[in-house]
């Protein structure tokens, strides 16, 4: 195995930068393959908090390649300010150790207000968007009216497109959206001056560079932002994101075939979580909610805001494990768990008093169904110092091995704290450490 996806299995912050940046000990490259710094990933490495919401979590591997594939929408001024606090931090960040690929398209400063002045339209029917331009971005590049990094080597082509595409922007503004807010020519000039000259630099066919690596057996992480959960296609539209969650887009958004996947890592929490709206069928808005909010620091690293926490749903988990072929899980947080006296799973939903073999894609379903419970022993043991799988409570031991057989997936990966130590591997897990040992 010389490729590795891994991919959130939930509605995101399952935890993945963290695995990432485990995986990649002796990995040559990592790939984000799709969504903006609408995605956040925190590292503790040593103590230290590091905070990604753009550049791959394998950053802090020295020897590691990052690359920013055509998939991911890209916020200059969000990216410059991510890599000068690495710079700040001791992290190098040099054109050789970072490549954006030249398909990347670039968000725009009128697509971060059309998205802010669109949640505000919507009222109470908002659908959470973190208001970082990342929808809009994706229409003009489904529209063909967006930039890309490739065409800032033409400069004055492109703002002369520009002058088009700003006023029907501004015009929605105005017309549709009922906004005061214009956006100046003179502000989206100096933007693109600024990027073609800071950007650039990092520029490269990220695509051909991956599928020669592959051929050549280098060790590739490719790394997803958010969760299968809100995938564009798959997930409960309209509370989804605005990119395709799932392994099957890092052939598109990488630009390599599928036979650059070998394996996939799907990441799950022990428990569940959702930031901003839509249905979630096991959320619990009493005291266990507020025990896992709490203990579990559920707070988004991007937006600050809350998530909204509940027990795991293997209805989710079994859908996530189809619809992106997770060959093994790894869950994280299970030391969130630890004072719990019992503890919940949900195995089935029922829909109108009948039971239902999948997840419903309408979220007007969604949120009507009655989950079905089983109840375990929980355990009073602290977690954070465990370090073999053996070592875990029995009753911990017993809850993963009923919730492989829930999900029909090997768990292989249990992390139970923030460390990059404080990570366990199963029996399952033998194709991973491999993965993870010099040549």
């Amino acid at each position: 195995m010389s490729s590795l996806v891994v991919v959130g299995a939930q509605w995101g912050d399952e935890g993945k930068g963290k695995l990432v940046d485990y995986l990649t000990s002796n990995a040559q490259y990592v790939v984000r393959f799709q969504g903006g710094n609408n995605a956040g990933h925190t590292l503790l490495v040593d103590g230290k908090e590091t905070k990604l919401r753009l550049v791959p979590s394998g950053i802090l591997r020295q020897e590691t390649i990052c690359c920013i594939a055509a998939g991911v929408v890209l916020d200059a001024d969000v990216f410059l300010e991510e890599t000068s606090g690495l710079e700040e931090a001791g992290v190098s960040v040099t054109k050789e150790r970072l490549i954006i690929d030249e398909s990347v398209h670039l968000i725009m400063p009128y697509h971060k207000i059309i998205d802010i002045a669109r949640e505000e339209l919507r009222g109470k029917n908002r659908i959470g968007t973190t208001g970082r331009g990342i929808g809009p971005c994706y229409e003009d590049r489904a529209n063909r009216s967006g930039i890309r990094l490739a065409e800032l080597r033409y400069l004055p082509q492109v703002l002369e497109r520009m002058e088009e595409v700003l006023e029907l922007r501004n015009q929605y503004l105005k017309d549709v959206l009922k906004s005061d807010q214009q956006v100046a020519f003179a502000e989206v000039r100096e933007y693109l001056e600024r990027t073609a000259d800071r950007l650039l630099p990092f520029m490269g066919n990220v695509g051909m560079m991956i599928a020669e690596a592959h051929k050549r057996e280098r060790r590739i992480v490719f790394e997803g932002a958010q969760g299968t959960l809100l995938d564009q296609i798959h997930g409960a539209i309209p509370f989804v994101t605005s990119s395709s969650t799932l392994a099957g887009a890092v052939c598109s958004g990488v630009g390599v075939g599928p036979r650059t996947i070998d394996h996939i890592l799907g990441v799950a929490k022990a428990y569940t979580t959702r930031v901003g709206s839509g249905p979630f069928p096991t959320e619990d808005t009493g005291v266990v909610g507020e025990y896992l909010q709490k203990k579990g620091n559920e707070f988004g690293t991007v937006t600050g805001r809350s998530r909204r926490c509940g027990w795991f749903d293997a209805v989710l988990l079994r859908k996530a494990v189809r619809l992106n072929g997770i060959d093994m899980l790894a869950l994280t947080k299970l030391d969130v768990l630890s004072g719990l006296e019992k503890i919940q799973v949900c195995v089935n939903y029922l829909l109108d008093g009948k039971k239902v073999e999948d997840a419903p894609v309408l979220p007007s379903e969604l949120e009507r169904v009655e989950p079905q419970y089983v109840t375990f022993d929980g355990w009073e043991d602290n977690l954070s110092e465990v370090r073999k799988w053996h070592h875990l409570p029995q009753n911990a031991r017993v809850y993963l091995s009923s919730l492989s057989e829930m999900v029909e997936c090997d768990i292989s990966m249990v992390s139970v704290g923030p460390e990059r130590e404080s990570t366990l591997f199963g029996h399952a897990a033998v194709s991973l450490q491999n993965f993870m040992r010099a040549e």
